[in-house]
C-alpha cells in the first residue's frame, strides 16, 4: 500500500537569515519562491541528501531510508510581513523533510500543522 500524502504547513521567521549549517548544502537564495524551488527540489530527488551523506565519516553507516525522495512533492511559500508561510505536500515521513530542512535553514522553522 503506497504511503498516503500529507500537507505539513511550517512558518520560517526570518528566511533571508534562515541557513543551514553547512554552507555548500544551505539555502542560498532571499525569496519565498526561490525557498519553495530548492525545497521541492530536495524533496523530489535526492542530490542534496547523497551530497551530505557523502561528507558524513562513514557514508556506508547512514540509514538510507533519510534519502527517499517523492517525485510528486509540492511545495508552496509566501512571505508575509517578516515570516515566510510553508506548505509542503509530500508522501515522505516527517522524519526525511525534517532533515532536508535542517539541511537548508538548520532549525530556522516552526512546524504548524499536519493534515
Amino acid at each position: 500500500m503506497p504511503a498516503s500524502k500529507q500537507t505539513f504547513f511550517i512558518v520560517v521567521a526570518d528566511l533571508a537569515k534562515a541557513r543551514g549549517q553547512i554552507p555548500s548544502l544551505s539555502y542560498s537564495g532571499n525569496s519565498a519562491e526561490g525557498f519553495a524551488a530548492q525545497l521541492q527540489a530536495a524533496l523530489r530527488e535526492p542530490s542534496l541528501w547523497e551530497r551530505w551523506r557523502s561528507m558524513q565519516p562513514d557514508p556506508d553507516a547512514v540509514d538510507p531510508l533519510l534519502g527517499a525522495s517523492d517525485a510528486q512533492a509540492i511545495v508552496d511559500a509566501h512571505q508575509s510581513d517578516l515570516h515566510c508561510d510553508v506548505k509542503i505536500t509530500t508522501v515522505l515521513p516527517h522524519a526525511v523533510l525534517k532533515h532536508r530542512l535542517g539541511l537548508l535553514i538548520g532549525a530556522n522553522w516552526t512546524l504548524r500543522d499536519v493534515s
